[in-house]
């Protein structure tokens, strides 16, 4: 059997056996009931354009690192702007939590914006660590001047 067929062959085995590999029950990706994020309804701008948002979070058992991210975008669901990322703690307890970063280039303006948070857990699953969602909350803010 010539190289290439063999080679193409095997890549295709793998990538059958990658997908046809079961998958993590799916209720383990579900978030508990008791794990929560909040977004506080004014967010923050800086003259320089930098965006600061908290809120609160609580989250119970986790495996792998843990953080609390957020998003803002106005006038259109199509842009967003990362807005930072912080560690948590999945203790049970409620947390605060406050992003922040400067979009680059951003159309931001002080007034109405909406900001997605989420609490998401790097879950080691085999060699890839994959994203676990622990809560998803998306609200509208008042983005007012820092």
């Amino acid at each position: 059997m010539p190289l290439r067929p063999a080679l193409a062959t095997a890549a295709c085995a793998a990538l059958l056996l990658l997908v046809a590999a079961p998958s993590a029950p799916a209720d383990s990706s579900a978030p508990a009931p008791e794990e929560i994020v909040t977004v506080d309804s004014k967010g923050l701008m800086a003259a320089d354009g930098t965006v600061t948002l908290s809120g609160t979070y609580r989250c119970v058992d986790s495996v792998g690192p843990v953080y609390v991210s957020s998003s803002i975008g106005q006038r259109s669901d199509s842009v967003r702007h990362a807005i930072g990322g912080t560690s948590a703690v999945c203790d049970g307890k409620l947390h605060r939590w406050e992003n922040e970063s400067r979009p680059s280039p951003t159309t931001l303006k002080h007034g109405k914006a909406d900001v997605e948070a989420a609490i998401v857990e790097l879950h080691p699953v085999g060699i890839l660590p994959l994203p676990r969602f622990h809560a998803l909350l998306r609200q509208d803010v008042t983005l007012k001047k820092a």
